[in-house]
């Protein structure tokens, strides 16, 4: 590695040395922005499956009860955490507090619909969780 030879070659090293950090750290900023986003987006689809299977019919309503435990142990076993009964409960509730968000088909498929859903949630999955232990409809909305 060569290092400058004069103070003007230091000045422009560091010059584009800081602007190359800068870059990265912005890049790596908006990379877990847009994870965070597509996790949310993807736990309100899981809630709203949850939701639609419960809601086919008489046999399954029966079988909600369990559906839960059974997806948590499931999801669990493949993903090896994450999907405990208290997130997949949370997941399904996001979903019942935030059901009016409605997102378009595209020929695509559903990892474009995930992404165009991300853009509407901008807080991570924390956020939202607690969120949920608002009762009030419109403060929860406000806020």
């Amino acid at each position: 590695m060569t290092t400058p030879t004069s103070l003007q070659d230091a000045d422009d090293y560091q010059q584009i040395h800081n602007g190359i950090v800068r870059l990265l750290d912005t890049a790596r900023t908006e990379t877990v922005r847009s994870i965070n986003a597509l996790m949310t987006a993807t736990y309100w689809e899981i809630g709203r499956r949850i939701v639609e299977f419960e809601q086919g019919g008489e046999s399954r309503a029966a079988y909600g009860a369990q559906l839960i435990e059974r997806l948590s142990v499931d999801l669990n076993q493949r993903y090896k955490r994450g999907f405990s009964m208290v997130n997949i409960r949370q997941m399904r509730m996001f979903y019942l507090y935030f059901q009016q968000i409605e997102i378009q088909q595209t020929l695509s498929g559903e990892s474009q619909n995930l992404i165009q859903l991300a853009k509407t949630f901008p807080l991570p999955w924390s956020a939202y969780v607690r969120l949920l232990s608002v009762k009030n409809a419109d403060a929860r909305t406000f806020l």
